[in-house]
């Protein structure tokens, strides 16, 4: 029987039972890809990050990949916030870990004032979408947008006039599906916010999360886009999820820094036959 550690926490949460929750599990060598999707499934979160001390400790102190309940991922900034969060908790004098990731680089984790603060590549949306694609995410979310914007075949933003627009939204999750030109579509629905300066919501029905609780890659991908419209490179961001969670978003270079808070709510062992 192989014990392996188990923690989940729930990342950019400021109290239990909000935020998004993880599975964070800290291997000593690789398990094969197909037992690793079946622990992700067996947990069924929307992730479940995984952790192998770096071969190279000069490139970084952990390789990480994460799966969901469905396929691995190429991007989670929730569960590598979450996965900070169990390492620097066990090593008090550590100030920061990195994660060397498969599609993503190097990505850095440290300690701030908010909790911890996350360094993510700036992946920005910048293709225009209009005609009949345009017509079909309206219909897939069932308003339509301002404007949408894509990034290649994964990605997908549309931006409303409000924040109002963006929590009324009743997707058609298979409609969704069917949007499908990449391994993994998101769409993100956006708009300025009330209580902070932007709001979203997240949709990966695809990926076996019909909507997610907050999203940190989503906000690599629109973190450019609201600094440039609101002339600023430091917002404040709510995912308006039901369990809701609040993310400090610095634009700096090539870089989206997330700020934010992690609970741990469980400890133990996943067994392993």
């Amino acid at each position: 029987m192989k014990r392996i550690p188990f923690r989940q926490v729930d990342a950019f949460a400021d109290a239990p039972f909000s935020g998004n929750p993880a599975a964070v599990m800290l291997l000593d060598a690789w398990l094969p890809d197909a037992v690793l999707q079946a622990i992700a499934e067996e947990n069924n979160l929307a992730e479940t990050a995984f952790l192998v001390p770096c071969p190279d400790p000069e490139t970084a102190d952990f390789d990480l990949r994460w799966f969901t309940p469905g396929i691995e991922v190429a991007l989670c900034g929730h569960a590598t916030l979450a996965s900070g969060h169990v390492v620097l908790s066990a090593a008090p004098g550590m100030k920061q870990v990195r994660f060397s990731t498969q599609k993503a680089g190097v990505l850095t984790v440290m300690r701030a004032k908010s909790g911890y603060a996350l360094a993510l590549p700036s992946w920005p949306a910048e293709d225009r979408i209009a005609g009949s694609e345009l017509q079909a995410i309206s219909a897939a979310l069932g308003a339509m947008p301002v404007e949408a914007l894509g990034r290649g075949s994964d990605y997908r933003v549309a931006v409303f006039a409000d924040a109002a627009a963006v929590r009324a939204l009743q997707p058609d999750f298979r409609a969704i599906i069917a949007l499908q030109t990449g391994h993994d579509l998101m769409v993100i629905a956006t708009a300025p916010g009330v209580e902070t300066d932007v709001v979203s919501r997240v949709f990966v029905p695809e990926a076996g999360v019909d909507e997610d609780s907050v999203t940190g890659s989503a906000h690599a991908i629109i973190g450019s886009y609201w600094a440039k419209r609101l002339g600023r490179d430091a917002f404040t961001a709510y995912q308006a999820s039901r369990r809701g969670g609040h993310l400090g978003v610095i634009v700096t270079g090539d870089r989206v820094i997330l700020t934010g808070g992690c609970r741990t709510v469980i400890e133990g062992e996943f067994l392993l036959a």
